[in-house]
């Protein structure tokens, strides 16, 4: 049971709750009002505009209220990401008569309100791709007084300004010279060369190689690569999940120089040439999937291959064996339902390193390379069903290889060369015409090849970058495009498999590479 208290203690114990109760401190009674922003010191302000002269940095706060802003003579040269994002009131920008040279991509950002817009009299050469994409209801932009690029990196601005409703005073091109005082608003995005191309390393094989070959066989992507350390030929299958070539298959050989797949009646056979111990022809068989030996090459014809090519010629198939040797002979070997036999043998006693099939005027021909005399060429004659001495080429010498190349119907030959400069000729009617000479010192292997509407050419070097070059329909030249580090290169074979372009590259002295052709835009960056 409480005490009673007295009329004394409950006068003290109220005015106590009255006492704490006054002296708490209460959010309605210690809340200040929030300071107005006051004008920047290098700016004048009314009750909805700003005039800035002279600033080192847009200021960070402005007056509420502030609906157009102009900035002249400022002290800095870029605008930064979002720097008037603050501002999202803001209808009138004017930044006039600066220095201003760069511009953030979103340098604008949160201007949602934005009707008018000058950049007039800086010093932009170019601007960033879609600068002016989330300014929605932009009227009035002004652009002059600038000196624009007018390159790849402006594409965009063309565009937007075909398709805008943004009323745009007339600009011009400042340069480059091709374009130079051309009005911004005639150019069209046709008139910009915009797309290029890179080739990256996309897979790399840890082992060395002297050939390089692909083909397709029961739906699938091989490639098959002669390694002169183990003597094997080993085959990789392009895997469809992964996205690269992993390892199929090795066929055991002692010195292997070239593995030349080709596939006849459905029927895959593997052409392998060794340096010792003579050279084989393999069938595949698939249960169990292995390769088996079916025939051996005279090695009294062909003692030291270099190079095996395989062609169909009036509707037979046939494989040639370029001889490398003092006392070998380039041989040629017809297809007759069982097996390959000996057909023709061909330039003995020239150590030859190179051999290129090719069809001139419905004829066809072999241009054999090597390392004693120049560039031979012999005609097929239907009749005989042999190839016969038709011409030499050039009078140059030391031609490792000889490859052809059609560009709009008209064919071209490239001769490279170990020590010489090699060379681009072109098909005359009767006879080959030099166009072009290549540098290629240390150059063992040359590779045409076409990327959709690109011929490139690359050509091989021991002693340097190799160097890939991309064809000029203007000059009708071969133009220096991209220089590539791989070691003695022995040979090239492009695939084009689930929308990729990849160039392997055989390398004698270092890893086996596999290069992706990129597309690039150079207008989207």
């Amino acid at each position: 049971m409480l005490p009673k208290l007295g009329s004394r203690w409950l006068r003290l114990m109220f005015m106590s709750v009255v006492c704490l109760c006054l002296c708490l401190p209460g959010e309605s009674y210690t809340k200040k009002a929030p300071k107005v922003p006051r004008c920047p010191a290098t700016c004048s302000c009314t009750k909805d505009s700003a005039f800035c002269v002279d600033t080192k940095a847009i200021p960070k706060s402005f007056p509420p209220g502030i609906i157009s802003l102009t900035m002249v003579n400022a002290a800095f040269t870029t605008i930064p990401e979002g720097a008037f994002s603050h501002l999202h009131l803001l209808q009138f920008l004017f930044i006039e008569n600066n220095d201003i040279q760069d511009l953030s991509k979103y340098t604008f950002r949160g201007l949602k309100s934005l009707t008018h817009l000058s950049l007039s009299n800086n010093n932009l050469q170019q601007l960033p791709r879609d600068l002016f994409k989330h300014l929605d209801i932009l009227t009035d932009l002004d652009l002059r007084g600038n000196s624009f690029r007018c390159d790849c990196k402006i594409k965009w601005l063309v565009d937007w300004m075909e398709k805008t409703n943004t009323s745009v005073p007339a600009i011009y091109c400042a340069s480059p010279f091709e374009f130079q005082g051309r009005r911004i608003r005639d150019l069209t995005p046709r008139d910009f060369n915009c797309i290029t191309a890179d080739f990256a390393v996309y897979e790399t094989f840890p082992f060395h190689s002297v050939s390089v070959e692909s083909y397709e066989f029961s739906g699938d992507q091989f490639v098959a690569f002669a390694q002169p350390d183990s003597g094997f030929c080993t085959l990789y299958i392009w895997d469809h999940v992964e996205m690269i070539f992993r390892r199929f298959h090795n066929i055991t050989s002692r010195s292997a120089v070239y593995c030349k797949p080709v596939v006849i009646n459905n029927t895959l056979y593997m052409v392998v040439a060794q340096l010792f111990g003579g050279s084989h022809i393999y069938k595949w068989e698939e249960g169990p999937q292995r390769f088996i030996k079916i025939q051996d090459i005279d090695t009294n014809r062909v003692r030291k291959p270099n190079f095996v090519d395989t062609f169909l010629l009036d509707d037979e198939w046939y494989f040639i064996v370029a001889d490398s040797s003092k006392a070998g002979s380039t041989s040629i070997y017809r297809w007759n339902s069982n097996g390959f036999y000996s057909h023709q043998s061909l330039h003995p006693w020239h150590r030859d390193t190179h051999v290129e099939f090719i069809d001139v005027g419905g004829k066809p021909h072999l241009i054999l390379s090597s390392a004693s005399q120049p560039p031979v060429v012999y005609q097929w004659n239907r009749n005989q069903k042999q190839f016969t001495f038709h011409s030499i080429i050039t009078e140059l010498a030391d031609v490792q290889m000889v490859k052809h190349f059609w560009v709009r119907k008209v064919l071209y030959l490239c001769l490279t060369r170990f020590i010489g400069d090699s060379k681009i000729l072109r098909w005359e009617g009767q006879r080959f015409v030099e166009i072009q000479t290549l540098p290629s010192r240390g150059s063992m292997a040359v590779y045409p090849f076409t990327v959709g509407p690109r011929q490139y050419l690359i050509l091989g070097s021991d002693f340097s970058f190799s160097r890939v070059y991309l064809w000029d329909d203007l000059t009708q030249r071969f133009q220096p495009f991209q220089e590539l580090n791989m070691r003695a290169p022995r040979g090239f074979s492009l695939v084009s498999v689930d929308n990729k372009d990849i160039l392997l590259a055989a390398s004698f002295k270092g890893n086996t590479l596999a290069y992706q052709h990129l597309v690039v835009d150079l207008s989207a960056k």
